[in-house]
């Protein structure tokens, strides 16, 4: 095996490139692995709205373990326990749910550094580390760890500078379809207000200089948030592109 370090997702996300990414919520490790060869920049892992576990995680990163593509996980929660086992599986870069203020984005950089930087437990043979044989991995994994942090309620636009600031914060990530919600269009992340707070977002986190992402599976929203400047879009679902696929073979060939 070679050595994850340095993570050049993280190198490129500090750079405030463009990186174009696929969410992948089917959990199958086949699918993942797939997905991969199609040489997308990054690929999510989601374990906040997806019947995901570490199990099922290391599948995935063994599937696709020899692509170029980035692997981020995201967890259920703001979790140190939960997003400690996620590094230790090989997960070097991690988007955080619901971020609602500087103390959440604060406790989600912590939980990803070991002390005295951070908390996070220390194990010396594990799958992040290639089992113990990463040379000086305990030194430098800590500058090698993308944190992204997502913003998708009121308090968190509201704090959205303070959240940008903190150090570690690498980029931030907006929910659309929870930001919606929040901001009382369930179900309409078009409407006016909702994408007037999008473009907030992405001018306030800009001037901190910090990378902007978002989740953009309609095509035209995708090109609409790209051409904005956002910087890491998943322009795609798994499932998605599965169902409509399915549908649309199925409507080819009626009974």
């Amino acid at each position: 095996m070679t050595s994850p370090l340095p993570n050049r997702f993280r190198q490129r996300i500090l750079a405030r490139e463009r990186q174009i990414g696929l969410w992948l919520s089917l959990t199958s490790h086949i699918t993942a692995e797939v997905a991969s060869l199609a040489n997308f920049d990054w690929m999510l892992f989601d374990g906040e709205h997806s019947p995901n576990d570490i199990p099922l995680f290391v599948q995935q990163l063994q599937a696709v373990q020899g692509s170029a593509c980035a692997a981020v996980g995201r967890p259920s929660w703001n979790d140190p326990v939960e997003i400690k086992r996620m590094l230790d599986i090989g997960f070097y870069n991690l988007l955080i749910p619901f971020v609602e203020s500087e103390e959440d984005a604060r406790r989600a950089v912590a939980a990803t550094r070991y002390p005295p930087a951070g908390i996070r437990g220390v194990a010396g043979l594990q799958r992040s580390n290639r089992y113990g044989t990463v040379p000086d991995y305990l030194r430098e994994v800590n500058d090698n760890i993308c944190v992204l942090v997502q913003i998708e309620s009121r308090a968190g636009v509201d704090a959205v500078d303070r959240i940008a600031a903190v150090d570690g914060v690498d980029g931030v990530f907006i929910g659309p379809s929870d930001l919606a919600a929040a901001l009382g269009h369930l179900g309409n992340p078009g409407h006016p207000e909702v994408q007037d707070a999008i473009r907030h977002l992405h001018a306030r986190i800009s001037a901190q200089d910090k990378a902007v992402g978002i989740l953009a599976p309609v095509a035209a929203d995708a090109r609409r948030y790209l051409d904005m400047g956002m910087h890491f879009v998943s322009v795609g679902t798994d499932l998605g592109l599965f169902k409509q696929a399915v549908f649309n073979l199925r409507e080819a060939f009626p009974s």
